[in-house]
């Protein structure tokens, strides 16, 4: 168990620039102080032990916003930044070195029995206020975003997002633990990608009406009514995915 605590205090040390000494992180970091008291109420509870493990639990949420099950297995070096609001359920599993911002949860989403809480495998990072419910698993490096809603299993080297989540990357590429915010826009560049293929489709309808023209030299142009083209420039889509076109 100590050794457990040494690997929590270290991954702080390592991950949050803002840790400037030993007390600082064991008096003023709430989400360490609910681990180690984890540590303890899990030990506890393994040994059968009754009611008090929860008692533990329940003061540990009261002074940290950080509610553990003492049930829950979790691995080494596991940082809970913040904490506040952050929910881990009884048969949950935390790999090494995960990274869980505050508002997060790993629930169930029923009355099974059994294994109805998530495991999260080493190195997982899960964005501020995401929910990752039932018994799915979810693989090594991989990032959940800020706000997600995780409900099916998710492989390895994965970026999830959205409401379900969805994954919007996968790959061997090792990831910054703490740019859980740097996550691809998939609705804009959906929209993108279809407001430019609107642009080719019009542009060539256009090139048709042209030739139709010089063929039937007894029609004006401007007989053939067209409505306005529209494009990435317009209000409209601009409000919604944003100034940055060229990117």
């Amino acid at each position: 168990m100590f050794r457990s605590l040494r690997s929590d205090f270290e991954i702080i040390k390592e991950r949050d620039p803002a840790a400037k000494g030993v007390w600082e992180i064991i008096f003023c970091y709430p989400g360490f102080q609910a681990i180690i008291m984890h540590r303890i109420s899990h030990k506890l509870w393994l040994y059968k032990l009754p009611f008090i493990p929860r008692l533990i639990s329940h003061f540990t949420r009261f002074v940290t916003g950080v509610e553990i099950h003492p049930g829950a297995r979790i691995g080494r070096g596991v940082f809970i930044d913040h904490g506040m609001g952050v929910v881990i359920g009884e048969t949950s599993e935390i790999g090494d070195r995960c990274l869980l911002y505050q508002g997060v949860t790993l629930g169930g989403t029923g009355k099974e029995s059994g294994k109805r809480h998530p495991t999260l495998e080493s190195n997982v990072v899960v964005g501020a206020g995401a929910k990752v419910l039932g018994g799915i698993c979810v693989g090594t490096n991989t990032r959940i975003g800020a706000g997600s809603v995780v409900v099916k299993n998710v492989e390895a080297n994965s970026t999830v997002v959205g409401i379900p989540g969805r994954i919007v990357h996968q790959s061997g590429v090792k990831i910054n633990p703490l740019a859980h915010s740097a996550l691809p826009d998939t609705e804009a560049n959906v929209l993108r990608n279809l407001m430019e293929r609107i642009d080719q489709l019009e542009s060539d309808i256009l090139g048709l009406q042209d030739l139709v023209i010089k063929i039937q030299s007894n029609k004006k142009q401007e007989d053939i009514i067209i409505g306005e083209s529209q494009n990435l420039r317009d209000k409209e889509i601009i409000e919604f995915i944003g100034d940055d076109l060229n990117q």
